[in-house]
């Protein structure tokens, strides 16, 4: 379970957003709905333990993520988050395997990484360079990617920003089916997609921008 709690991120500048609390439940899967701009990935990010709130707390199953050191979060990212980027984060010149498997880098075991790329169609391209594929299969490697580590939250950052409904319906679907009984926190800016999902949280309900005075 995911808790968080009088979340506030401060820039440089001189503007924060202000986060109402939330919580995220294991097994469940949600939609964050807004405009580009309004703490979406923010969110995500800080969940992740990319970025630090300026106050307030991340916890994760008891955990205080926020008062823990970067080191510490950066292991717990490895170990139990999977993050699928809106960029993707994919190397164009590497095949999709090579894309997976250097995640062995950091120790992580790939051995799922064909019953993965089957249950979301593309076994087929395992072999085939990033910069031959469409939008919608790269977004399935991406999946994949995060998925091998076997994680227990799986963060998305606009997983269908760059797809027509059509394709953006099939890697949500591919999605959801990949994801059950882990906690599935997903961004997106398509209400159509939004249904999916189990609850949607529209960010006007739950981040405040604001400017900060006096703060550099």
């Amino acid at each position: 379970m995911i808790r968080a709690q009088n979340l506030i991120k401060q820039f440089r500048d001189g503007t924060a957003i202000a986060y109402r609390d939330m919580t995220f439940e294991t097994g469940r899967t949600y939609a964050l709905l807004g405009a580009s701009g309004c703490g979406k990935t923010t969110l995500l990010n800080m969940i992740a333990g990319v970025l630090s709130p300026t106050s307030g707390k991340v916890e994760i199953d008891g955990r205080d993520m926020s008062a823990a050191s970067q080191r510490a979060r950066d292991q717990f990212r490895i170990e139990k988050i999977g993050y699928i980027y809106q960029d993707f984060k994919l190397l164009d010149l590497m095949s999709v395997e090579d894309n997976i498997r250097i995640l062995e880098l950091e120790r992580v075991d790939t051995s799922q990484m064909n019953a993965l790329l089957e249950q979301l169609g593309i076994l087929k391209l395992k072999r085939r360079k990033v910069s031959h594929l469409s939008g919608g299969e790269k977004q399935r490697v991406a999946i994949v990617r995060a998925l091998c580590k076997r994680p227990d939250i799986i963060l998305a950052d606009e997983p269908t920003g760059n797809l027509n409904f059509e394709t953006g319906y099939e890697v949500v679907r591919a999605l959801m089916e990949v994801a059950k009984g882990k906690t599935l926190i997903a961004v997106t800016h398509d209400d159509r997609l939004a249904a999916f999902f189990d609850e949607t949280l529209d960010m006007a309900d739950i981040a405040t921008s604001k400017e900060v005075r006096g703060y550099a």
